[in-house]
């Protein structure tokens, strides 16, 4: 692992700011980004003009987004336990609360597959590894998918070529792989890479299979392959651009700006890393 950053965080434009300590940030089909407020808040940014609007509520504290191909939100909520779905007129209604046994108790972030599927990371408690993964089919039936990856579970990615979802441990501090099996079921999970003395928190995937991956703790963006291993891309240690980063997804028509939550900075912020993102699954529901 370089010690030293590979790029500048001059590299690095605020699309917005003023927002209520964002955590979830998703590109729509509509062109908007969005993003989630600790109140509840849901944001929709208009990266054009680089403005804002609320324009609904979860009602509790918002994490990760989902969205699908009619640009409904499916916002992962702790304080409500439940992922809510917020449609673009800004009305919401209850997606799931998990399974009338194990119901969600903080829902973390969503990811839809290719068929409609919706997987969601519950974190659970902090140092027990007790997190896991449900699996929503299209329609809201709910169940476990996998205990596996159970380290303070937190931000997912399907891999570009849909066979497997990483997913964030944050303690102890790594990525792990768990394959999806012709069936749906998950396989075994493996470790790709372990982070020591961080936080991590999301992942997102550019169009070459390379992941990126945000810490809370410290204030960094990692970049990992199996060709160059880990390398830190971005690092504030000063915390004036990349203020405790959570989740991160390429945005625009052309998927080539990298855009990053910085919980502690009150906004989004962007750059041109000289790639693009691999599409993430935006489904039709019906």
């Amino acid at each position: 692992m370089s010690a030293q950053a590979l790029l500048a965080l001059s590299q690095f434009e605020t699309i917005v700011s003023g927002l209520d300590h964002p955590e979830g940030i998703a590109y729509a089909p509509d062109g908007s980004l969005y993003a989630s407020g600790e109140a509840g808040q849901v944001y929709r940014v208009n990266i054009a003009g680089k403005t804002f609007t609320q324009f609904a509520s979860t009602g509790g504290f918002g994490l990760g987004i989902a969205v699908d191909a009619e640009s409904n939100l499916y916002v992962c909520d702790m304080g409500v336990h439940a992922v809510v779905r917020v449609m673009p007129n800004g009305a919401t209604e209850t997606y799931t609360t998990g399974t009338a046994d194990n119901p969600l108790r903080i829902p973390n972030y969503p990811v839809f597959d290719a068929t409609g599927n919706l997987y969601v990371s519950d974190s659970r408690d902090w140092g027990k590894k007790n997190g896991l993964i449900y699996r929503i089919r299209p329609g809201g039936e709910a169940g476990v998918w996998s205990e596996a990856a159970s380290g303070y579970t937190n931000g997912m990615a399907l891999h570009p070529d849909g066979q497997s979802l990483y997913v964030v441990e944050s303690i102890p501090p790594q990525i792990s792989r768990i394959p999806i099996a012709a069936d749906g079921s998950a396989g075994t999970a493996e470790t790709i890479v372990a982070l020591p003395e961080t936080v991590p928190d999301g992942i997102a995937f550019d169009a070459n299979g390379t992941l990126y991956i945000t810490c809370y703790a410290p204030d960094r963006i990692y970049r990992f392959s199996s060709t160059d291993g880990l390398e830190i891309l971005f690092d504030d240690w000063s915390r004036t651009v990349l203020n405790a980063p959570t989740n991160i997804a390429f945005v625009g028509a052309s998927l080539d700006r990298l855009a990053a939550a910085s919980i502690g900075g009150y906004g989004l912020v962007w750059a041109d890393i000289g790639v693009r993102g691999a599409p993430v699954h935006t489904p039709r529901l019906g």
